[in-house]
């Protein structure tokens, strides 16, 4: 697993719709493997490798975190904020954060009292960053309204090939699309291959609908992560039994067009890579939902990584997860038929 490019993926801060410098990042290590690599007025960036050919395969993954933006900075020079995608309030108090200034990133804190932990309904409206500041005026000169914020975490190795770190929904997704698409190319794929980064999924899911609607695909696999059921407080039964080192997930759902589930399911049997299935009932909660309507409508299929304790500030994934959702889509990417 090319675990430097993955570090520098999830170094970025890329909070919905401030998607600029991952992209860059993921431009600059595609470009000697990539035919062409397009870019939109959003910012979805998207590597192309034999676009002339006849079966045009369409592979997305969000580049975008969840986080936090500035919307007003008080008299004594705190910071308060709006949330951008769906944070869990109360794991914030407390904790150090990563603002974007006008000249790089300020560091601060968000303000932690016994009353707030208190709060049933506690929201981010409720929250105050303390960056160090003495005044309103000293805060401006450093930053913009507007401005993103994340929690200032670390990308830690666990034991038995597990990781840990924040946002891995779905940076990981992308450093798998790109290392599948690498993959492809050096065994030879001969399909029309499109792997798409693209921006706010945690919001308006825009970028899904822009590349799904202007690459009018013949198929799409939308790469995202699921929770799994194998820790404290989680049920079987919600979605399926998922485990984290069980395999890449694949997903029943209405969204779902089967035909392409069952070429996944012949690829990951000739690969010998284990899966998993889990089952919803409507939506899927991912960029699937878009592209699946995008155009005239787009088959789509979803492939999922498993995932414990999304969208808190410490997400954990297991390595042979990743290197078997790699494995399969880059198995697919030779194999698909139409």
């Amino acid at each position: 697993m090319n675990k430097e490019f993955l570090n520098q993926i999830l170094s970025q801060i890329s909070v919905s719709g401030y998607e600029e410098k991952i992209q860059r990042v993921i431009m600059e290590h595609m470009d000697d493997y990539a035919d062409r690599i397009d870019t939109d007025e959003i910012c979805d960036t998207i590597c192309v490798m034999n676009p002339d050919e006849k079966n045009k395969i369409l592979f997305t993954a969000h580049a975008d975190e969840i986080g936090l933006m500035v919307t007003n900075i008080t008299e004594s020079g705190a910071l308060q904020v709006t949330k951008r995608g769906g944070i869990i309030p109360h794991t914030y108090p407390g904790q150090q954060v990563q603002v974007v200034g006008k000249h790089g990133i300020i560091y601060g804190v968000v303000e932690e009292t016994r009353d707030l932990y208190k709060k049933d309904n506690l929201n981010e409206t409720d929250f105050f960053i303390d960056i160090g500041t003495d005044c309103e005026e000293e805060s401006k000169k450093l930053l913009e309204l507007g401005a993103p914020i994340v929690l200032d975490t670390h990308i830690r190795e666990m034991q038995n090939g597990r990781f840990t770190a924040r946002a891995l929904d779905d940076r990981l997704g992308v450093f798998i699309i790109m290392e599948a698409f690498k993959e492809a190319k050096r065994r030879g794929c001969k399909n029309s291959i499109y792997c798409a980064a693209t921006v706010g999924e945690e919001t308006t899911r825009n970028g899904a609908y822009w590349t799904g609607s202007r690459i009018e695909p013949d198929v799409a696999i939308v790469v995202d992560v699921t929770y799994t059921s194998d820790s404290h407080g989680t049920k079987d039964g919600d979605t399926g039994k998922v485990k984290l080192g069980g395999g890449p997930v694949l997903c029943n759902s209405p969204i779902v067009v089967k035909k392409y589930n069952e070429q996944l399911k012949k690829c990951a049997a000739k690969a010998n890579i284990p899966i998993q299935i889990e089952a919803t009932s409507n939506y899927t909660y991912t960029d699937a939902d878009k592209i699946h309507f995008a155009g005239k409508g787009i088959p789509t299929a979803l492939v999922s990584i498993p995932l414990r304790y999304m969208h808190s500030p410490a997400e954990v994934a297991d390595e042979r997860d990743v290197e078997g959702c790699i494995r399969l889509l880059a198995e697919f990417m030779l194999e698909m038929e139409k």
